[in-house]
């Protein structure tokens, strides 16, 4: 029998968070986003706090996820709909800028996006995730008010952020901003700003980048250790991608005997190794290519990347304000429209239907046996679970879920503890 959900607190021992921060910001007077070591990071309740009053778990997308766009707009690839969420156009481009375009992890849409929205798009901030000033490896949340800020920000961070934790903090600026997080980010503001004005209002335009899930704090010491970082408080710096397409693993640091050090390792290298850390919500989550966004961005994986080759992304409209604000961009020279070819999308992404698929299985598993289950509705699962899989994968889909859950705990509530990084990284099992 599926477990009930009902709190906030349900949802994070129910391991269904996926640390996005808007519980953070609609309910501020209860919650505060922690770091923790092995779930990524997680709401906790403030001393002295106000009684939950709902809205954190309203605007939570860990917990409950539903399309409610009008998919039948004429202008929506109607073909790509089910298995893609809204989509009006898909180019392959770059931004023009070529610094922008070097230090970005493909192209550097996502950057030269942000960068027209507050010198030509009439924005006044813009809201996203950053390398922590003092700790290299950990994120932080900030608002970005010039070009240089964002330029300092570019690059993926594959480790725990909180984005929406700042929504509340929009309400300081003159006007309103641009967002970009991770798909459950922005899906989280998609709801966050039906619960509050003052938030919506704030909101100029919401870019989402693909994402296959956020490795937890302790995959990135773990990663250090296996580079030879034994103390992480000798980190300088740590670059997950970008400086090329798609860019190196890089970390700077400061060796035993004081000497300046940098060790690297390739994308498919650091990837391979942060993956089994992800979070547990993002193995049954419906959303890798960011649907709720008004833009979308990733890489054009549909073809082999040539050793040197310049930075390209893809650039996805959702809706038709994503749109003009693309094509905007675009006439001031801040990107540069190569093809517009909506097929890009799926040849770019070609597993993510198998995976939509063996998620309906997951589901069903989940609740079979006990353990939380987030509640969807409008992805359209069961069509991918029979077309896209073959016999061995419909059978995985439901044996592997059920190892998982006893392996990980799911069936049970799960305490979590917040974490400093004064503490030093746990042993594997």
């Amino acid at each position: 029998m599926a477990r009930q959900i009902r709190s906030i607190q349900d949802v994070v021992e129910g391991q269904l968070c996926t640390g996005c921060g808007a519980c953070a910001a609609v309910e501020a007077n209860r919650f505060e986003m922690r770091d923790t070591l092995d779930f990524c990071r997680r709401p906790f309740v403030k001393e002295e706090a106000v009684a939950e009053n709902g809205q954190g778990l309203q605007s939570c997308p860990g917990y409950a996820l539903a399309h409610d766009k009008d998919l039948a707009d004429a202008d929506i690839q109607s073909d790509l709909t089910a298995g893609w969420g809204p989509v009006l156009d898909v180019w392959e481009g770059y931004a023009t800028d070529p610094d922008v375009r070097f230090k970005g992890s493909s192209g550097g849409a996502a950057t030269a996006l942000s960068v027209f929205a507050i010198e030509k798009g009439g924005l006044s901030g813009v809201l996203h995730t950053k390398a922590n000033d003092e700790i290299a490896y950990l994120n932080e949340t900030t608002i970005s008010l010039t070009k240089e800020q964002l330029i300092a920000a570019s690059g993926s961070r594959y480790s725990p952020s909180s984005p929406c934790e700042g929504l509340a903090d929009l309400k300081s600026l003159p006007g309103p901003a641009a967002f970009v997080g991770k798909p459950c980010d922005v899906a989280a503001l998609s709801k966050a700003r039906k619960l509050d004005a003052e938030i919506d209002k704030k909101i100029g335009i919401s870019i989402g980048f693909f994402c296959a899930g956020t490795p937890s704090t302790n995959g990135t010491l773990k990663l250090l250790q296996k580079s030879g970082i034994s103390d992480p408080k000798n980190l300088q710096s740590l670059r997950f991608r970008g400086n090329g397409w798609p860019g190196l693993w890089t970390a700077d640091y400061t060796d035993q005997e004081g000497l300046s050090n940098t060790v690297q390792m390739t994308y498919a290298e650091s990837w391979g190794f942060l993956q089994k850390y992800r979070q547990w919500r993002c193995y049954i989550c419906p959303d890798h290519t960011a649907e709720f966004a008004d833009i979308s961005v990733g890489d054009p994986w549909y073809r082999a990347v040539e050793p040197g080759e310049a930075g390209k992304s893809l650039i996805v409209a959702r809706t038709k304000a994503g749109r003009d604000f693309i094509l905007k961009a675009a006439a001031e020279g801040y990107i540069t429209l190569e093809t517009n070819e909506a097929a890009l999308l799926p040849a770019s992404q070609p597993n993510l239907l198998k995976t939509r698929g063996s998620l309906w299985a997951r589901l069903i598993v989940l609740r079979i046996l006990g353990a939380a289950s987030p509640e969807y509705s409008g992805f359209k699962m069961v069509r991918y679970w029979w077309h896209d899989l073959s016999l061995r994968n419909k059978m995985q889909s439901f044996f592997e879920t059920g190892k998982r859950v006893f392996r990980k705990n799911l069936h049970k509530r799960v305490k979590i503890a917040a974490w400093s990084p004064d503490e030093r990284p746990q042993n594997d099992d």
